[in-house]
């Protein structure tokens, strides 16, 4: 590792930084949203349930979004509690009583706050920008507001946290808002230094709150490195204080994307894993490898990540679990994660529930693709079109170097990350002019919802709550105290608030036509306004605000 290696003592310091910061807390956390089905009881993430086929099988192509077989086990809802649970208090001063205007009450929803596990029908008070009120029960007052929302059979829910996108571009977010997404953070990595970033992102330019990620790719480019190239020391030791000056700055995370740039050493991950580990935040990784073809599988990419928590003592995040670290060898790669967890280290994972995944066809992920992924022509789609690639068509799709759909993964692929406790959800996209996306970016949380709630009863609506609200919070929070009152549904916490319809809410968007909102989120709120009712998303002015770390102030 290029620069100083971590001592023993360090590594203990940051682990016990970690300890008392987010990264155990985190853990524990996690483990109690941890959905039954298929899992073992006995040591938790680290023995996931086995999938149909042998976790060596190479994923075959699928003609159809929807192919595969039904789930290996069926979740059912909880029982709701005869009784109101207590009401979540994240700040006590916040409180208003019955006798109170408030400025928005939605009443009359099935209230669920994951983070608290807080779960019955209630009616929320909100005043400014803050959750102000909970009543619940039958003998609770009934709210007086200046405005009213009737969420009767409706779930009122934090609002969603999109940990895995990228930057606000004045036309995404607006889809996103459709998909119940009130925060967007691009923990994949942010094109520009964090000082440039947020001065062509000000406050009020979105209509949903953001952040992100430094990007080591981006980086490396200023550095004149191609995607090949292995950086020198010095300019490693250069690129390592540009990540720190990029974190005081106001980013939240750093970000590494070894597949796309095989020029980043195993020192280089390193050495950002040491950075993180110093200032508390994550380093979010896409992975090394997404093939199961040696030399180079999912497995010794996993191997990777885990070796980087352990030495350093890095909250390590693994991105997008399904299309790369874990395609076609999930139940194995989800048990070492899992297990690096049971030895104590920092790590999570983050899913989006597609069978393909999309980029663009010049990428080194797309070398050798027919022999890596085990596919053909007739599996790849160029996003924004309808039809299948073929051997005559491919040269030109080549040539535009157009993002394209691979049809790579499996149904167990996506289900058995969505019943481990330690994986969130995040969309990997945000829709642009060009509509040249994956359906991710517009329908991931409702794809969510409808698909793998409602219809496959892979997960419980809950567990899949949290997956969105809370636990991206909480992964992110420690040097970010803009969400420490995101992802909840308690007293004090922020009034950023999803009401949907879990009868219809469901995704429209495709391969041929990402550019279509979700259906069923019916309000959507950002900090006590209403930016998104039945009839669509508001005129107002856009209030979403910049969420940045305290590393540069504190």
């Amino acid at each position: 590792m290029n620069g100083p290696k971590p001592t023993a003592g360090s590594i203990a310091r940051r682990r016990l930084l970690i300890a008392l910061g987010f990264g155990v807390t985190n853990v524990a956390v996690l483990r109690r949203f941890r959905s039954g089905a298929g899992a073992s009881t006995d040591s938790g993430a680290g023995s996931p349930p086995e999938p149909p086929s042998g976790p060596g099988d190479s994923p075959t192509g699928s003609t159809s979004p929807d192919a595969g077989s039904g789930p290996a086990t069926v979740v059912s809802e909880p029982a709701p509690p005869e009784q109101p649970p207590p009401v979540p208090v994240l700040d006590e001063t916040a409180a208003r009583g019955p006798d109170h205007i408030f400025d928005l009450a939605i009443v009359g929803g099935r209230v669920i706050d994951p983070a608290s596990g807080f779960d019955f029908v209630a009616s929320i008070g909100v005043s400014g920008s803050t959750v102000a009120a909970i009543a619940a029960g039958p003998d609770a007052a009934p709210l007086q507001a200046s405005r009213t929302i009737d969420a009767n059979g409706l779930v009122v829910s934090p609002g969603f946290i999109d940990i895995l996108s990228y930057s606000p571009n004045g036309y995404g977010e607006w889809f996103k808002l459709a998909d119940g997404v009130t925060t967007n953070l691009g923990m994949h990595g942010l094109d520009n230094r964090a000082d440039q970033w947020f001065a062509a992102h000000p406050d009020g330019s979105s209509p949903v709150h953001f952040g992100g990620a430094y990007d080591n790719a981006f980086v490396r480019q200023t550095y004149g490195l191609e995607p090949y190239d292995t950086a020198a020391a010095g300019t490693v030791n250069a690129i390592l204080e540009d990540a720190r000056t990029d974190l005081r700055k106001g980013f939240i995370g750093l970000h590494m994307q070894p597949e796309y740039t095989p020029g980043t050493t195993a020192d280089d991950l390193l050495g950002h894993a040491g950075l993180a580990a110093d200032l508390e935040v994550p380093l979010c990784v896409h992975a090394r490898y997404s093939d199961n073809l040696a030399p180079g599988t999912n497995l010794q990419a996993i191997g990777e990540l885990v070796h980087a928590a352990r030495e350093t003592g890095a909250h390590v995040h693994v991105e997008h679990i399904n299309s790369t670290g874990g395609t076609g060898v999930m139940a194995e790669a989800l048990g070492r994660v899992g297990d690096a967890i049971d030895e104590g280290l920092a790590m999570t994972a983050c899913v989006y529930p597609y069978e393909f995944w999309a980029t663009y066809l010049k990428s080194a992920r797309y070398e050798d693709w027919q022999e890596k992924y085990g596919i053909s022509y007739g599996d790849l789609q160029v996003a924004g079109t309808s039809g299948r690639l073929t051997e005559q068509t491919f040269d030109a799709a080549y040539a535009d170097n157009s993002l394209t759909a691979a049809f790579a993964m499996s149904p167990e692929d996506i289900e058995l990350p969505l019943r481990t406790d330690f994986v969130m959800v995040g969309s990997d996209a945000i829709l642009d002019r060009s509509h040249n996306n994956h359906p991710r970016s517009t329908g991931c949380f409702s794809r969510v919802l409808g698909r793998y709630v409602r219809e496959r009863s892979v997960i419980d609506l809950p567990t899949a709550l949290s997956k969105m609200t809370i636990q991206p919070a909480l992964l992110l929070e420690r040097r970010c105290p803009g969400l420490r009152r995101k992802g909840r549904l308690g007293i004090g916490a922020d009034a950023d608030i999803t009401v949907f319809d879990p009868a219809t809410v469901a995704d429209r968007s495709t391969i041929a036509n990402p550019a279509q909102e979700s259906v069923g989120i019916q309000w959507v709120v950002v900090e006590g306004r209403v930016v998104r009712s039945p009839d669509g998303a508001t005129s107002e002015a856009p209030n979403g605000r910049g969420l940045r770390s305290d590393i540069g102030t504190v």
